[in-house]
């Protein structure tokens, strides 16, 4: 069992640091001031963090961390943390290890013995949702699918049976192909599409996937692809496209006494048990 005490312990951290997704006041003043304070800092992109810390006057030496160079540059920062100093890692945009680079290094540093410490900030996958006007009490964060047609309907065919609402991440070029193969899979479900998130041109969209497919024009920025859980499994639907005597077969094949299957597929169809009843005796009457 390892137990961190973040701020009591004293020790190199590794700081998972959240950036603007869009707009620059995004950024909190306690990212500014550890982005400050530390060593090094690591990044996605130079060109584009180079930006954003020049417009905060933060002069830290910068270096990069991205998918490609994930196992040299942990080492590195792992090197570093050994050597007594503290490091921030930040991507271009949201919070580092949601659908970015972070994860690896982070738990590189944990197995290390090193103190990982997440600020708190911008997320573009729970802002969508909180304003989605969908479920988000509970919900399932799935990210980006296949950019493969075939890979993309398997995916979604593992996740149609969900009944919370998911969250999905898209790039605009991919937005059409992937509304129609969720139609395909889930059927015509309730979506919301947020698009520039925090931004000026930030845009929601919230209709059923067969309206927003007829409508859909070019498609511009970042984009969360929020879907309505599902109300049935598809091993309820498919139950339900079977005769009442063979769905109250199914159950009974499942070791349910009469009286148990009886009452499961009564509920499953939301009719009484008379009539499962009365269907069940005139089906073994004419046999």
């Amino acid at each position: 069992m390892k137990v961190q005490k973040s701020y009591i312990d004293e020790g190199p951290t590794l700081y998972l640091v959240p950036t603007p997704i869009g707009n620059i006041k995004d950024m909190t003043y306690r990212a500014v001031e550890i982005l400050k304070e530390v060593d090094y800092i690591y990044c996605e992109d130079t060109r584009v963090t180079k930006v954003l810390l020049s417009h905060f006057n933060i002069n830290t030496p910068l270096l990069s961390y991205h998918s490609f160079n994930e196992e040299t540059q942990s080492a590195e920062i792992i090197n570093k943390l050994n050597e007594g100093l503290n490091i921030a890692l930040v991507t271009d945009a949201g919070l580092p290890g949601i659908s970015d680079p972070g994860y690896y290094v982070s738990k590189n540093a944990i197995d290390s013995g090193f103190k990982v410490i997440s600020l708190p900030g911008a997320n573009a996958a729970l802002t969508a949702l909180v304003a989605s006007g969908l479920p988000s009490d509970k919900f399932y964060f799935h990210g980006f699918l296949p950019s493969k047609k075939t890979q993309r309907i398997k995916e979604l065919k593992s996740l149609q049976d969900i009944k919370v609402s998911i969250i999905f991440y898209e790039a605009p070029h991919r937005i059409k192909k992937t509304l129609d193969d969720i139609y395909e899979v889930f059927g015509d479900r309730e979506i919301v599409i947020a698009r520039e998130i925090s931004k000026k041109f930030e845009e929601y969209t919230r209709a059923n996937i067969s309206e927003i497919i007829n409508q859909l024009s070019e498609v511009k920025g970042e984009i969360v692809l929020i879907v309505k859980g599902s109300k049935t499994t598809q091993l309820q639907k498919d139950l339900l496209n079977l005769s009442i005597y063979d769905h109250y077969e199914y159950y009974l094949e499942k070791g349910l006494t009469s009286k148990d299957a009886m009452k499961e597929v009564a509920s499953d169809r939301n009719i009484s048990k008379s009539e499962v009843y009365k269907e069940v005796l005139e089906r073994k009457t004419r046999e």
